[in-house]
């Protein structure tokens, strides 16, 4: 089969994306970070780090930890503000042709308000994710994600601030709660077209010579190969649940093969994140060897990966 021959294309929520792969919030920058590597153009779409309506420090280091299966964070969502972001990296990777996603995030409903209204009068920004489920933040024994109440108040409130636009609205999800698909289902009736999922899962790391913790804090987010199990059942759960819903798998791929693993329990396209660390060369690898992987087994379009387990 000619490699021209094997669609890549996936429709996620409204949202037209060249290939599946899309660079996870978090593990891309906020823009041009990884330029001298990848072209953003070439992948299913960008995601930038979290961006708040105020410049935000982030904690304290140490901030990472490597661990035998991939790594933890506690950055704690550190960024300029959408107001400097708009104004010295937006504008070069707006220029790329990059489908742009941009996740936000909030103390309140009314905070991820103000942010989703400031980024989508950005006219290349394609599609907002709300950051409801960041780990490492004060308040990660309660964050948004974790209740079906909150999740769908924050929705509603940003789908009003931003009714003027076609954009697509994806929730970014929690896999520390026993309640996922209950959060989920909330987050699509209140207005989300599409989920990601998951977010870092809690862990802790401790020094055993100092006796104290390797971040600077406790919990910490979990990301890398370690979680990809966790990821792809939390995918399939929801995508059994909510099948007509498109989501984004996240969460330990980091090659074709994982790729396919994750769309096969459901996932329209699949995130990639700390693979970046290890190898910044890591997306456009997988949309290849996804193409590869097309070929070897006769599938002409991508697409057909998604739902596609065999459970006889």
């Amino acid at each position: 089969m000619p490699t021209s021959s094997v669609d890549l294309s996936v429709e996620l929520g409204g949202l037209n994306l060249k290939n599946p792969v899309v660079a996870a919030s978090g593990t891309f920058g906020t823009g041009m970070d990884l330029a001298a590597y990848v072209n953003p153009a070439d992948l299913g779409a960008v995601t930038v780090k979290s961006l708040s309506a105020f410049p935000w420090e982030g904690n304290a280091p140490p901030r990472l930890k490597t661990t035998p299966g991939g790594m933890l964070n506690t950055v704690g969502l550190q960024n300029p503000g959408i107001d400097a972001w708009s104004r010295s990296e937006y504008p070069e990777l707006a220029e790329t042709g990059a489908t742009i996603i941009a996740s936000v995030w909030g103390r309140s409903p009314g905070e991820f308000a103000e942010a989703a209204s400031l980024v989508s009068r950005m006219t290349d920004i394609r599609a907002i994710e709300l950051n409801l489920s960041c780990p490492n933040l004060e308040s990660s024994s309660s964050m948004f994600a974790h209740s079906s109440l909150l999740t769908g108040e924050v929705i509603r409130v940003v789908r009003a601030a931003i009714p003027d636009r076609d954009i697509t609205l994806l929730a970014k999800l929690s896999p520390n709660t026993t309640e996922l698909v209950s959060v989920a289902t909330a987050a699509v009736e209140a207005g989300a077209d599409a989920l990601t999922l998951i977010n870092t899962v809690l862990g802790m790391s401790i020094d055993p010579s100092s006796g104290r913790l390797s971040t600077s804090r406790a919990p910490a987010g979990l990301s890398g190969p370690a979680i990809r199990p966790i990821a792809v059942r939390c995918v399939h759960e929801v995508a059994t649940a909510l099948p007509d819903v498109p989501v984004i798998g996240t969460g330990g791929v980091t090659d074709g093969e994982s790729a396919v693993e994750m769309m096969r329990a459901g996932a329209t396209a699949v995130g990639v994140g700390t693979a970046s660390f290890f190898d910044p060369r890591a997306t456009t690898k997988i949309v290849t060897q996804l193409q590869a992987f097309c070929r070897r087994h006769r599938v002409t379009r991508v697409s057909e990966l998604t739902g596609a387990l065999d459970t006889t």
